[in-house]
């Protein structure tokens, strides 16, 4: 999202970003982040952004920044793994979804 100003509407940071500020903080799907009272239907962007893991970069030169995408979800967007099928020390094969419905911790280590 470019901007010119810090501070935007609603509507414009709804339109370019995904995420429309409600009573319950900044929602995008069926996710919310709680805003503790930030936002409204015009609001300055940074403190918002930072909750949102979005990046702020400032043009002086031509008065413009630059609102990143948000990060928040993107680190984890589900807990399920995908399917794996390693081979087992004594040979044959295991697949990982024989685990399904259980914790599992995967440690990956290499020697290089």
């Amino acid at each position: 999202m470019i901007l010119d100003s810090l501070t935007v509407t609603n509507d414009a940071f709804r339109d370019s970003t995904g995420w429309a500020i409600k009573p319950q903080g900044a929602c995008k799907a069926e996710m919310c982040v709680p805003l503790g009272g930030l936002g409204g239907d015009e609001f300055d962007v940074t403190p918002i952004a930072e909750r949102l893991g979005m990046a702020i970069v400032h043009d002086e030169a031509r008065g413009l920044w630059a609102l990143g995408p948000d990060s928040v979800g993107q680190v984890l967007k589900s807990a399920e793994a995908p399917d794996l099928t390693l081979p087992e020390w004594k040979g044959g094969e295991f697949k990982l979804s024989s685990l399904r419905g259980q914790k599992v911790f995967v440690l990956a280590w290499a020697s290089w």
